[in-house]
């Protein structure tokens, strides 16, 4: 275990390093929560009172983690092109590794992400409960890692067809955002997405966090979104780390 932390840790740095040469992207990653805080968050007032902004908030948290860490796996098909990833597994770095350290560079703006949207919220009324928030983020880091395992592997078989990956990708994320009811209540909607929504794994990590952000620790929904977040890791990690040894061999 010490082993995978060491080797998560050198492939985490060597992506933030990347990262950190473009402030570019970095400075529209901490804008871009802000604008849908702003755009959406106004539409929500009749809908969901009078706590707007206590049940959107944990959404918008969600939503940037799922779209940052399912983009792993496009980072990787420019590797590809590069001649990089050969590269990078030649190393004798242990293969999980690879797929946690990228999907944690993924994560890393989200702490900062969060913290802006929080403070920018707070005048206007939301309640933080700064605990329950980091548990909020923990749950959310083992999720994200899951998913960008998951990008990962879908990046490996697409290799040579990128087209295919955003074709994927597009065609998963959005059907899963919108049934997790994640940007609109969910129960304002047909009876068919309410049922559907119940099998959508993200609506338990949904779920999750508003009620951690509304300060509800042993809620039963909470419990439901640690599993499906443990389980999500777990099986990403095993599906990502059985397409890199077939890509290599």
């Amino acid at each position: 275990m010490s082993n995978v932390l060491t080797d998560s840790a050198l492939v985490f740095r060597r992506e933030m390093m990347l990262v950190l040469r473009d402030p570019f992207s970095v400075i529209f990653s901490i804008v871009q929560p802000l604008v849908f805080l702003g755009l959406f968050g106004p539409l929500l007032g009749g809908s969901v009172p009078p706590a707007a902004l206590q049940w959107f908030l944990p959404g918008v948290l969600v939503m940037i983690c799922l779209f940052g860490t399912s983009t792993v796996g496009a980072n990787l098909l420019y590797e590809f092109m590069t001649g990089s990833y050969e590269r990078v597994v030649a190393t004798p770095l242990r293969r999980s590794s690879l797929l946690i350290g990228r999907a944690l560079k993924e994560l890393a703006p989200l702490v900062v992400q969060a913290t802006l949207i929080t403070a920018v919220a707070v005048p206007f009324g939301f309640q933080l409960h700064l605990g329950h928030a980091a548990f909020g983020l923990l749950i959310l880091g083992v999720f994200g890692v899951g998913v960008g395992a998951f990008s990962y592997s879908l990046g490996i078989a697409t290799r040579k067809r990128e087209w295919m990956f955003w074709g994927v990708q597009q065609s998963l994320i959005f059907p899963l955002l919108i049934l997790s009811g994640m940007m609109l209540p969910i129960e304002s909607g047909p009876e068919w997405m309410q049922v559907a929504a119940r099998f959508n794994p993200l609506s338990f990590i949904v779920d999750a966090e508003r009620a951690l952000f509304a300060n509800a620790t042993f809620d039963a929904a909470v419990l439901k979104g640690v599993v499906v977040a443990v389980l999500t890791c777990a099986v990403g990690l095993i599906i990502g780390v059985r397409q890199i040894r077939r890509s290599t061999t």
